[in-house]
């Protein structure tokens, strides 16, 4: 019966036996033992010295010539994912090292496959980001020295051009500065150089507030903010205030943005324990499933041309999630074409 993935020392102990067992055959058949019982030799010593002689030889002869070698990938490969002195310790002869260098040599491409995976979507994502960037900004660039090249040609002496221009320019000039703050907060954010003010505060007092400033927007679009049943209530949570306004106010004028004309913006509260869920949903145009996993990427624009004509820099919904995530808490999202969306994201409940 063949032996199952064989160590080095298994291997030699078979060696050895084998060897063993020939020298006392070929002994008997060939009528030696004679000669050893003059000597007070029995045939239990020749096994025995056969075997330890042929066991110390094939472990030597393995460990030298193959053994020591595998040895060396082995503990090569361990070195990259354990420390030294642990990869040393891995390699026994008592050990089926061929076994384990295969799944080291497995393990070690799986790893390396994956990285390389992730360092090209790392690199598609930096390509992509970079020309996001370099369109955001040129966009609004391109129109400021467009008004400014018309006003130097003469424009500037019309007075029913020149203040529509300057009007324009400055509008842009806004819009470059919004970006370049927005890309400030995430940077920080990111870097973790902003600090977060927590205290406890009231959820839907602060939800009401983002309700009052934006009511006339949403009274453009007759959509309807309101609370869930059972939500409109005082709800206590720990964070920082201002950050989490920012969240607020950054969803519910999203779904004031793409919601249907007549429609409505909900928010609900939920306890989860040691949470509390945030729950904003809308019944606007929906967003495909495709787009959703990209939903929280920096520029990313599931309409491009849409989105640009209802304003913002792309960068809402990114500073939304990494303030989420400075809180150590998540959000996510679900959306249904023709049907709406809903964004959910928890807050740390405070202690009553």
């Amino acid at each position: 019966m063949a032996i199952k993935n064989p160590t080095p020392r298994t291997l030699a102990l078979l060696a050895a036996l084998v060897t063993a067992v020939i020298v006392v055959l070929v002994e008997s058949a060939t009528n030696i033992s004679g000669i050893f019982e003059k000597n007070w030799i029995s045939m239990p010593f020749v096994f025995v010295v056969s075997f330890l002689a042929t066991f110390l030889i094939f472990q030597y002869l393995l460990e030298v010539f193959i053994y020591r070698k595998i040895k060396l990938i082995y503990k090569t490969i361990s070195t990259f994912k354990d420390s030294k002195a642990k990869a040393i310790e891995m390699v026994h002869l008592s050990e089926d090292i061929i076994s384990n260098v295969n799944k080291e040599v497995m393990s070690w491409q799986e790893d390396q496959s994956r990285e390389i995976a992730e360092l090209k979507r790392m690199e598609n994502f930096r390509k992509e980001f970079l020309g996001n960037v370099s369109h955001e900004l040129k966009t609004p660039l391109f129109s400021i020295q467009g008004y400014i090249h018309t006003l130097l040609e003469g424009g500037i002496d019309d007075p029913e051009v020149n203040v529509h221009y300057l009007q324009r320019a400055s509008r842009s000039v806004e819009r470059l500065c919004m970006i370049v703050d927005d890309l400030e907060a995430i940077s920080k954010l990111e870097s973790g150089e902003m600090a977060l003010d927590q205290r406890i505060f009231d959820i839907h007092d602060l939800t009401k507030d983002v309700f009052d400033s934006l009511e006339l927007r949403a009274r453009e679009r007759n959509i309807k903010l309101s609370f869930k049943d059972g939500s409109d209530r005082p709800v206590y949570v720990f964070g920082d205030k201002d950050r989490i306004r920012q969240v607020v106010v950054n969803l519910i004028v999203n779904s004031i943005k793409y919601g249907r004309q007549d429609g409505s913006s909900v928010v609900g509260f939920y306890d989860m324990d040691q949470n509390i869920l945030v729950e904003v949903t809308d019944t606007g145009i929906g967003i495909d499933p495709q787009h959703l996993p990209r939903i929280f990427e920096r520029f990313y624009r599931v309409d491009k041309s849409r989105s640009r004509e209802q304003g913002g820099t792309g960068l809402g919904l990114a500073i939304v999630k990494h303030l989420i995530e400075a809180h150590k808490q998540n959000i996510n999202v679900r959306s249904s074409i023709g049907v709406g969306t809903t964004f959910t994201f928890t807050l740390k409940k405070a202690e009553s």
